[in-house]
């Protein structure tokens, strides 16, 4: 094989175009059985191959930055970058699913967010002009999707400032991000798509006009040097020369000879240049190409030969809520529902197909999400805007100066909350309740099981104004946990028997993290500590009635999974510091740390949130308290 003889980027200058093509068929294979076994981004990998080949060929790595936004489809570039065992892809100790600079001098941008690599490219080739290393070259890979995300323009715009500084733009057009690629710009790179004469009429214009005597030169030469007219008559893509900048294309992005030569040429200029490649998501392999919804953008482990899912999955989070809106969509109609470019992954297709008039996929521009959401509330609708809860983080100003200040009644469902595992340290959402905490008026519902979920997803589109929130973990949902008392608005999970006149743990479990929460108490129990465990079901504002509740026990526990610092248990105390309340309290969370890729339960496992790691630290703590501390305090609680 030659994919085995690949150690680095060099080895690729000692093969012909047909070995070439080889190592192309090679790659799409091996990523077909690697991904089928362990999961990832299969799609977006497959339709790179000959663009990934390219890149490496005619750019040196590491010493030119070959950077690519968002980084799902590195895995081609892993591969020619001396990293062929994907064996434990995205899982603890093996491959990242995005590049990480821990693995390779070749990688440079790991926060996996889309529309971002524009601004590092702008810095980088900034930073090459101040230290003048002209033989330093960057070349940025970037999506039609994430052209959509405003932070690209503004880059952009400050790239196109710069005519003589050099920076290879490549723009991987496939019409999608997970799906198909929505928006003015979308039509515009469409046009450029099916309107690509330019370059084959000008060729044959020269070849026409250079054989006529006297004339036929210079009338080229004034051909040529109207071709910016031209170009808007043949083939639109005026918008990016307007910026100032050279735009080369389109070029069929599975050509490896035109690749490399439109490169070559784009790296031999002085400025700015856009490479405008056509590329086909799932290239290669049937039942991605035949999957409309994503092209296999994301798969888990499923069978090589037809595509399909090796386990059938259970109930989500996000099929629950997926159902609910349904049902509120046919209830209310002045429901709508909001996408940045993830109409399938959050759940809202069913929303689409039921009421596709009311449904806006704005692409990767949450920014824009919140403040247009902020204009449907103050226009007398009620935006349900789903966004994965890392996601989020990128709209924090418009959360707070257009939909909280000016008090609209805009719901943000949240999914992915909390820890998330395979996808590495940009993709857990661990921030969202520390950083919405600041945000005045602001309610944030964090639902324990399905039924909850659909009863707070109701209870948030009733607000009228301000913002709520609901998060929720990914994958499979668990099963129901049912209250057995309501005190205030805080479902009561376990109380202490009659007899206990002063439970020993109040214990404030958040979220899905409520089957954990029982299981500490049980730990307790088994060590005479008596236990009363709530979920505030909403958890901003604090329930007024806890912190009467915490002055009958003698400690207060909080556990969430989100970051300590600034998240629940921050503002439990607070409220209870406010109330003259002085009961000492634990807060158990997420480090804030970035934490590395791993499954989810071997991540929780790693910072101590799992019941017996919780439950010793508070045996210890209640021992503490009545004077028997033990150095090893609980060690029957294993």
């Amino acid at each position: 094989m030659l994919l085995t003889r690949i150690k680095g980027p060099r080895d690729l200058d000692r093969l012909s175009q047909e070995e070439l093509e080889q190592l192309a068929a090679e790659i799409r294979s091996f990523l077909v059985d690697a991904v089928s076994k362990t999961g990832g981004h299969l799609g977006p990998n497959l339709g790179v191959v000959e663009l990934t080949i390219a890149l490496h060929r005619v750019f040196d790595s590491p010493k030119d930055k070959v950077l690519f936004d968002t980084g799902h489809q590195a895995y081609v570039h892993k591969l020619l970058t001396g990293r062929q065992d994907f064996g434990g892809l995205r899982s603890k100790g093996g491959l990242s699913g995005y590049p990480s600079r821990a693995e390779s001098d070749h990688d440079v941008i790991e926060n996996s967010h889309a529309s971002t690599v524009l601004g590092w490219a702008d810095g980088l080739a900034k930073a090459n002009e101040v230290l003048g290393r002209e033989d330093h070259h960057v070349a940025a890979v970037i999506g039609d999707g994430a052209l959509t995300g405003g932070m690209a323009w503004e880059a952009l715009n400050n790239i196109a400032a710069a005519k003589d500084r050099p920076l290879v733009i490549v723009v991987n057009d496939n019409e999608r991000s997970y799906g198909p690629t929505i928006g003015g710009l979308a039509n515009h790179l469409a046009t450029l798509r099916t309107t690509d004469g330019y370059e084959r009429f000008l060729a044959r214009g020269k070849e026409l006009l250079e054989r006529t005597p006297v004339v036929g030169k210079p009338l080229f030469e004034t051909l040529h040097g109207a071709k910016k007219g031209l170009k808007d008559f043949i083939a639109p893509q005026g918008m990016f020369e307007d910026l100032g900048l050279k735009y080369i294309g389109p070029i069929n992005g599975h050509d490896i000879e035109a690749l490399e030569s439109a490169l070559q040429r784009a790296k031999r200029f002085s400025g700015p240049v856009i490479v405008h490649c056509l590329t086909q998501k799932g290239r290669g392999y049937t039942p991605a190409l035949e999957h409309e919804a994503d092209r296999f953008h994301a798969v888990g482990v499923i069978h090589p030969d037809t595509g399909l899912p090796v386990k059938t999955a259970a109930a989500s989070w996000t099929s629950v809520f997926a159902d609910e809106m349904v049902k509120l969509g046919h209830e209310r109609a002045d429901i709508v529902g909001i996408t940045a470019a993830m109409l399938h992954p959050v759940g809202l297709n069913k929303f689409a197909e039921a009421f596709p008039d009311r449904i806006y996929d704005v692409g990767i521009a949450e920014q824009h999400a919140a403040t247009s959401a902020a204009g449907l509330a103050t226009g007398g609708v009620h935006p349900v805007f789903a966004v994965y809860a890392t996601f989020l983080n990128r709209a924090f100003d418009q959360v707070l100066m257009d939909v909280a200040l000016h008090k609209c009644g805009v719901t943000f469902v949240l999914d992915r909350a909390g820890v998330t595992g395979d996808d590495g340290a940009s993709h857990n959402g661990m921030w969202d309740m520390s950083i919405l905490q600041v945000v005045p008026g602001l309610r944030l519902a964090a639902p324990r099981d399905a039924e909850q979920l659909r009863a707070q997803l109701r209870e948030a589109v009733e607000v009228k104004d301000a913002p709520t929130v609901v998060r929720y973990s990914k994958g499979v949902v668990g099963p129901a946990v049912p209250a057995v008392g309501r005190i205030g608005g805080m479902d009561v999970l376990r109380a202490p028997g009659a007899e206990v006149t002063r439970p020993d743990v109040l214990l404030v479990s958040v979220g899905a993290l409520a089957p954990m929460c029982l299981e500490i108490a049980d730990l307790l129990d088994k060590q005479g500590i008596s236990t009363t465990v709530v979920d505030p079901r909403w958890v901003k504002p604090v329930d007024e009635a806890l912190a009467p509740l915490a002055e009958r026990h003698r400690v207060v526990v909080t556990v969430e999974d989100n970051g300590r610092t600034g998240g629940v248990g921050s503002a439990v105390a607070q409220a209870l510091r406010d109330a003259g309340v002085d009961v000492p309290l634990r807060d158990f969370g997420i480090p804030q740390r970035f934490l590395d890729h791993a499954l989810r339960k071997e991540i929780m496992a790693e910072i101590g949130l799992t019941a017996p790691d919780i439950a010793r630290q508070v045996t210890g703590l209640v021992a503490k308290l009545d004077g028997r501390y033990d150095s090893e305090p609980a060690a029957a609680v294993d």
